[in-house]
C-alpha cells in the first residue's frame, strides 16, 4: 500500500514559517511499524526546503503533490487547522478515487465532510485505530465512531 501524508505545513501563518511537522513522523512510523510493506509518500521528505522556493518552484511542487495523491492507495490528511494545500490534495485524491482519512477537530468542515471517508478528531485516536486495525483499509471503513 502506498500512503500519502498530507497536512498543515504553513497553514495561516503570516510569516514564512512552518507549523510543527512531528505528526508526519508519528503517522509514518505507526504505519510502517504495523504494516512494514507500506510505502509512505511524505511531501516534506520530498521537499524539505520548500519554504525557500520561489513562486515557480512552489507551483511546480504543488502540482507534483496533486499528481501524486491519485497514485496512492490512501491519503491521510492531518488538519488541526485548515490548510489550502491539503484541501487541494484531498480533492485531487477524491477525484482520483483514492480514499481520504482526515485527522482533524474540524468535524463540520465541508471539505472534510464531502471528501474524507473518515474523520478522526485527533492524532491519538488515529494512532490507536492503526494499532487496532487488521488491515490498512480498516482505518478507513471500519464503521465505528473514532472517539
Amino acid at each position: 500500500m502506498r500512503v500519502f501524508i498530507g497536512g498543515i505545513m504553513q497553514g495561516s501563518h503570516m510569516a514564512n514559517v512552518m507549523a510543527d511537522q512531528g505528526y508526519r513522523r508519528a503517522i509514518s512510523e505507526a504505519l510502517t511499524k504495523r504494516w512494514p510493506e507500506t510505502d509512505v509518500v511524505d511531501p516534506l521528505v520530498l521537499h524539505p526546503n520548500g519554504l525557500d522556493y520561489d513562486d515557480g518552484a512552489a507551483r511546480e511542487t504543488l502540482m507534483q503533490m496533486l499528481s501524486l495523491t491519485p497514485q496512492c492507495d490512501l491519503v491521510v490528511a492531518f488538519l488541526p487547522t485548515a490548510s489550502m494545500g491539503t484541501a487541494l490534495e484531498i480533492f485531487s485524491a477524491f477525484r482520483g478515487g483514492v480514499p481520504v482519512v482526515a485527522i482533524s477537530p474540524l468535524q463540520h468542515n465541508w471539505v472534510l465532510r464531502a471528501f474524507a471517508r473518515r474523520i478522526y478528531p485527533d492524532l491519538e485516536s488515529f494512532l490507536a485505530a492503526i494499532e487496532r486495525a487488521e488491515s490498512l483499509l480498516d482505518i478507513v471503513e471500519d464503521g465505528t465512531s473514532p472517539e
